[in-house]
């Protein structure tokens, strides 16, 4: 009798094992009873009908899955190298089971297929310019494609777009010739406040001719505290006309 009893408890406990589940929070059970399902349980203790029922687990956490970098051509017939990264969960276990094979690889091969398509029709300034308009553009593409398989797309971001060398060089001397053309007119619009302010201030000088004065005695002043410099000034004839006039008078007496 003791090996019957035995036998007993091993096949009560292999009946106990195979019946209990236990899910935890983000996970959910697709059940399936003699190959038909019959609904998704969880989280927590489930139990199960032993060879008659069988579960497939669903993570519902969200997934980051990295896009391989892909060869693509863009519009203005640039060839560059393009990853990304993509954010998704399960939102209905059933369908991600039921409606296509493997929801993880077939939202791997969209995305590829879906990046190649978008960033080809798009020109390179557009690609690095416009970064969040085509990340919102895959989201939503990629998104509407899922939507029957129970799979959510969060978020699509362009992670590095490798460009050829001679591509880089010419992107530099492209910047460096803007970088010119913005300080040349940087440059020309100060010389152009430079000149307004000097007619105003010469407009300013003719209303005032003592004032013309003042500017001369000052710019001497400031060039006299240099210590090894000569200057040549010019005198005013106002200030010598006296001594003319004195002159030329002593002259006529004489006669």
């Amino acid at each position: 009798m003791q090996p019957q009893i035995i036998i007993i408890v091993v096949f009560v406990i292999f009946i106990l094992a195979s019946a209990i589940r236990v899910l935890r929070e983000y996970e959910r059970g697709v059940i399936f009873r003699l190959g038909r399902v019959i609904g998704s349980k969880g989280p927590g203790l489930i139990l199960l009908i032993p060879i008659v029922d069988r579960m497939v687990k669903v993570s519902l956490r969200v997934i980051a899955m990295d896009i391989p970098p892909q060869d693509i051509i863009t519009k203005d017939n640039v060839s560059i190298k393009v990853n990304a990264v993509l954010y998704f969960r399960v939102m209905e276990p059933m369908n991600a089971i039921v409606e296509v094979e493997d929801y993880m690889y077939a939202t791997s091969q969209l995305a590829q297929t879906t990046l190649r398509s978008i960033l080809g029709q798009a020109e390179l300034d557009e690609l690095l310019a416009a970064r969040e308009k085509i990340n919102k553009e895959l989201q939503e593409i990629i998104d509407n494609h899922t939507d029957p398989w129970g799979v959510k797309v969060s978020m699509v971001e362009v992670k590095h777009v490798d460009l050829p060398q001679e591509m880089q060089r010419a992107m530099a001397k492209q910047a460096e010739a803007e970088r010119e053309r913005r300080a040349k007119i940087i440059h020309a619009e100060g010389e152009f406040q430079a000149s307004r302010k000097i007619a105003d201030a010469a407009k300013v000088m003719s209303e005032s001719p003592i004032a013309l004065q003042l500017r001369f005695l000052q710019t001497i002043t400031e060039v006299a505290n240099e210590n090894n410099s000569t200057m040549i000034l010019p005198i005013p004839i106002d200030l010598i006309k006296p001594f003319l006039q004195q002159g030329s008078g002593g002259d006529s007496k004489n006669e």
